[in-house]
């Protein structure tokens, strides 16, 4: 429970940083209105061109009476604009930080330097970034798809479908969604998409915690926008307290918004030699 209040407060304390960092907040906010216009785009030419869809695809329905024909395209139409919109809020926030990268990269760097101090990062030139961004998306979508399907299925039991599945799937939506914001802190430290996995899959109520009100935020018109700024800033200072930097000092690790200093277990990036990854893996997602 101490972690899943943690994972609120980091999301307060980024949105209370962008607030008192107005230049940055506009800053970040570029990459959001691109996507936003993308997704307006996409969604209203679906909706435009859905009523041809649904007649290609149920040709079978082309002898059909009325108001049969009527119905079953008309339910083709509407379950074909919902899937895309649950697609749109599924990924806007990875198509975001794809486009925003380094408008993204420039801000979590901004709030580590405010911090105290701002690892140097592995030194990609901007086109490998946007490759392993790119890379680690899909890696991320893909896990995030099959617990989706999952859910989907397990929504057709009765009573638990319609109400436990339901509130797991935003818990599980946010979980995904902290493991993508994260992604740019975790970048710089050269930590790969598996290792964030399993450095998040151990503190669980954290990730859930801070993604999840997003989850449910987003889902209102325009917020995500307004919000992606704060939310990366937040996601920084997670990272910096579940990850400390070797390099920052020996001083012992900030305890954070939770109460509880830093996990000490700190992934420490594989040396040349064999030896442990410096994570000890646990059970779970």
């Amino acid at each position: 429970m101490r972690d899943l209040v943690a994972g609120m407060r980091y999301l307060g304390r980024g949105q209370r940083w962008i607030a008192g960092h107005g230049r940055w907040w506009g800053f970040g906010l570029l990459p959001a209105l691109i996507a936003l216009v993308l997704y307006a785009g996409a969604l209203t030419a679906l909706a435009v061109w859905s009523g041809d869809l649904a007649a290609w695809a149920t040709p079978f329905a082309d002898g059909w009476g009325s108001p049969w024909q009527g119905l079953l395209r008309g339910l083709f139409v509407v379950l074909l604009f919902a899937g895309g919109l649950t697609l749109s809020v599924l990924t806007f926030t990875a198509v975001t930080l794809l486009i925003g990268d380094p408008f993204y990269e420039s801000l979590s760097e901004k709030v580590e330097e405010s911090e105290g101090h701002c690892p140097p990062g592995p030194g990609r030139p901007l086109w490998r970034e946007i490759a392993v961004a790119l890379r680690d998306m899909v890696h991320v979508l893909l896990r995030a798809a099959g617990f989706g399907v999952l859910l989907f299925l397990l929504g057709f039991l009765p009573v638990v479908g319609q109400t436990l599945v339901p509130a797991i799937g935003f818990c599980v939506s946010g979980f995904f969604l902290a493991v993508e914001l994260t992604t740019v802190a975790m970048q710089r430290r050269d930590i790969p998409v598996r290792e964030r996995l399993r450095l998040l899959r151990g503190r669980k109520a954290l990730a859930v915690g801070f993604g999840t009100p997003l989850v449910l935020l987003f889902l209102i018109p325009f917020i995500a926008v307004v919000l992606m700024p704060g939310a990366v800033a937040g996601a920084t200072l997670l990272v910096r307290d579940l990850v400390p930097d070797p390099s920052a000092g020996d001083a012992e690790p900030e305890a954070g918004p939770g109460g509880r200093a830093a996990a000490p277990e700190a992934y420490l990036p594989p040396q040349s030699g064999p030896g442990p990854s410096g994570v000890r893996p646990r059970a779970g997602w």
